[in-house]
């Protein structure tokens, strides 16, 4: 049943000689890698507009320029990823830059929170698109929340079968929101110098709001800092170059530029469109303030705020295509559960697709899935990222002293300052309203990666085999071993006869069968069944009065003698091979916990015999051979 139903949600599953196929055509990993920031465009100019306007409507227009210059930094970011997609064409990102640059530590911190921004891009993206929804269907507002998770879920279902399949559902949303984004900018812009300011004046341009506080420098870094929300998601694809098609690399820088360019157009455009058409924080957002006065409300205007709605959500799929590449990363450098490296069933990182997915899911429930509570602990683990990879790739062109170094140590070098000094900005404006758990988060999962390590390299320093010990390894030395074989008993049935004819097959000091009494009776009825089938093994009866199976197990294995390793204990357990779902929720899972204690057990060996109906019942010739036995007096 669980393949079946595996096959029906995810497909069939692909060979390893099919991962080339699944590599991305450029426009497919446009629409994979950079929905989140394309996405950003939709709420990034309303957040400059919102703080500004705490000093009052007459200071929205400083809009335009803060916006021109988060468009410039965009530039510098993404010339560096540029340069980092050449330098690291098997991805990587940030996290392989700061740490093959900076040191262990950097690279952590890199690693560990794009981690947490990724889990924050598919929690703000899921509740900003779900917010859309309830927008346009009030009545099911109370739902938000599972209307939220929902979508997760599918999001997580697409990636599952593959990065492939699921940039060609998401490319649709993702090229339809640009379509409709250029339609609108090219609008305004048309009706601008045709009719002037008024012909594109919004209603909400009528209304004065009153100052609450004054401009001051730290105001306008605050507004710079909400609107470099624009810029999450541009790292995307520097962390995905494996799947693109060869060239991989020059793939990549392609789309990337690609990418800039969309972002900035639009961005730009609709900043430049939101000052001159008075547009001003209020409920309803900038896209649809304008393409209201553009469109009216008719289909057009319904059709964008679909696409508006579609693309927030489809946002979340980039974290979906580089959460999981990033924890393949880490898991390859031990700071994971090497679990995050396989591929799975559609040849993706299954395991980083499922706990991406829990982990956002976690966030949407205990936030209630309002954006508002979300935003504060965004963008801040994107701009530590930025800073930290850039900062890299200083030192690396200055160790390496390519062609061109000079340049791109002036280029990395102005891109880290300014990153920096954006991070301190969103620190600081942001810590108060959530960005503190961030703050506290990342050295926390810090300590979790370097315990991880450490566990990996206590385990390969136990499993190292020194070359004496390998030159011991020949067939005089199994002559040391000494073995004493235990074999469970439930009852003398057919599963005790297969378990009892393995055990005669090992080589043993002493074999022996083991019966735990857990009733008053048990015992006794037990000694004459086994007195009566005369099975040629001592039988030991342990009474357990407090009616426990495993326990007493375990403390006969512990007092067998062993008094070097040369000595060990095999356990048998005798179990039945269920042979379909009904039979595996009737019978106990007895067997299944006494493997699990014993298993921790040094010096013990645990041998499951499975009794198979199907495989033990007797042939046609194996029932011929026995019935000459029978006749001829001999025993079958």
């Amino acid at each position: 049943m669980y393949h079946v139903v595996k096959k029906f949600f995810l497909g069939n599953p692909l060979h390893n000689e099919e991962s080339s196929h699944q590599r991305l055509s450029n426009p497919i990993a446009l629409a994979v890698f950079s929905s989140d920031a394309l996405s950003s465009t939709a709420y990034a100019t309303g957040e400059i507009l919102l703080v500004l306007a705490i000093a009052g409507t007459g200071v929205l227009s400083l809009t335009l320029p803060i916006a021109v210059a988060i468009g410039i930094l965009l530039v510098v970011v993404v010339t560096s990823y540029r340069q980092t997609i050449k330098a690291y064409p098997l991805g990587g990102g940030s996290y392989r830059v700061a740490s093959d640059n900076l040191g262990t530590y950097a690279g952590l911190v890199a690693g560990s929170s794009l981690l947490v921004d990724y889990v924050l891009t598919v929690a703000v993206s899921v509740s900003a698109g779900t917010a859309a929804v309830t927008s346009a269907l009030p009545g099911a507002a109370p739902f938000r929340v599972q209307i939220a998770v929902g979508f997760v879920i599918l999001l997580a279902l697409a990636n599952l079968r593959g990065v492939k399949e699921s940039g060609a559902v998401f490319a649709v949303p993702t090229f339809g929101f640009i379509a409709l984004m250029v339609v609108t900018i090219l609008t305004g812009f048309f009706r601008y110098f045709t009719g002037g300011a008024e012909a594109i004046a919004v209603p909400a341009a009528a209304e004065i709001i009153e100052a609450s506080a004054p401009l001051t420098a730290f105001l306008i870094m605050k507004a710079f800092a909400s609107g470099c929300a624009a810029m999450t998601g541009i790292e995307a694809i520097a962390d995905g170059v494996a799947v693109f098609r060869e060239p991989t690399a020059k793939n990549a820088r392609l789309t990337i530029t690609w990418m800039a360019g969309i972002l900035l157009f639009m961005f730009l455009g609709l900043s430049w469109l939101a000052v001159n058409a008075g547009v001003q924080p209020v409920e309803e957002t900038v896209i649809s303030q304008l393409s209201r006065q553009f469109f009216g409300t008719g289909v057009l205007y319904f059709l964008i705020s679909a696409f508006t709605a579609a693309i927030l959500v489809v946002a979340a799929n980039t974290a979906y295509a580089d959460f999981p590449r990033l924890a393949s990363f880490m898991s390859a450098d031990n700071f994971l559960p090497h679990q995050f490296r396989d591929l799975g069933h559609r040849l993706v990182f299954s395991n980083g697709i499922i706990m991406l997915t829990l982990a956002a899911i976690g966030l949407i429930i205990g936030f209630g899935a309002e954006t508002s509570r979300l935003i504060p602990l965004y963008a801040l683990g994107v701009f530590t990222s930025f800073t930290l990879s850039q900062s890299g790739m200083v030192v690396r062109w200055i160790k390496s002293k390519e062609t061109g170094w000079k340049r791109g140590v002036a280029v990395n070098g102005f891109g880290a300052v300014v990153t920096a000094v954006v991070l301190g900005v969103v620190t600081v404006t942001k810590f108060r309203d959530g960005a503190w758990v961030v703050v506290l988060l990342v050295p926390v999962m810090i300590s979790a990666f370097l315990a991880v390590r450490r566990q990996y390299k206590r385990v390969a320093q136990e499993l190292a085999l020194p070359a004496a010990e390998l030159a011991e390894l020949n067939w005089q030395a199994y002559n040391k071993l000494h073995n004493r074989v235990v074999v469970f008993v439930k009852s003398i049935d057919r599963r005790l006869v297969r378990a009892l004819q393995y055990a005669k097959t090992l080589k043993a000091d002493a074999t022996e069968a083991i019966f735990i009494d857990v009733g008053n009776e048990e015992g006794e009825r037990m000694r004459e069944e086994w007195d009566r089938a005369d099975l040629g093994i001592k039988l030991t009866i342990i009474p357990s009065p407090y009616r426990e199976i495993v326990a007493p197990i375990l403390t006969f294995v512990r007092n067998v003698p062993r008094p070097t390793t040369d000595y060990i204990v095999t356990v048998i357990v005798p179990e039945y091979a269920p042979a379909n779902a009904a039979d595996a929720v009737l019978h106990d899972k007895t067997s299944f916990w006494i493997k699990q204690q014993l298993f921790g057990e040094p010096g013990v060996i645990v041998t499951d015999v499975p009794y198979h109906p199907d495989f033990d019942a007797p042939g046609p010739a194996l029932r011929a051979h026995d019935d000459e036995r029978r006749d001829s007096g001999a025993t079958p």
